[in-house]
């Protein structure tokens, strides 16, 4: 299963940008998506988590308010509009997949098997 993020780069704070992950339909189809991120020195965080095959979203305080997902089925195809952009945000990015579904979010990178490569948001003036 191949899953790829990309959209990563330099912005400035308080501006925005919008990160893609894309996989197959087969596991877009049945798979829970996550974004995390990993910040230089820093273990693996979530960011926004995906439950109930979708119709469940937990956003991390970090990010609560600021950040949104879409997903675009046509094109497999899951989004992380990320809006007022922090220094702190700075960090590699990484798109997730679940095999199974849950009825509560899964916020440990343990619970997903399939991750993308990755790729680097750097917020900075």
């Amino acid at each position: 299963v191949q899953v790829a993020e990309s959209g990563g780069g330099l912005v400035q704070p308080g501006t925005s940008m919008t990160l893609s992950c894309t996989t197959s339909r087969r596991t877009f189809g049945f798979a829970e998506m996550a974004w995390f991120r990993q910040a230089p020195g820093k273990e693996r965080e979530p960011v926004v988590t995906t439950a109930r095959g979708g119709e469940k979203i937990c956003y991390s305080d970090p990010v609560k308010g600021r950040f949104i997902i879409s997903r675009d089925n046509s094109k497999n195809a899951l989004y992380l509009h990320m809006n007022s952009l922090k220094p702190e945000d700075t960090a590699v990015y990484y798109c997730a997949a679940r095999a199974s579904r849950s009825v509560v979010c899964k916020t440990m990178p343990a619970d997903y098997i399939y991750w993308g490569q990755g790729t680097q948001v750097t917020v900075s003036s």
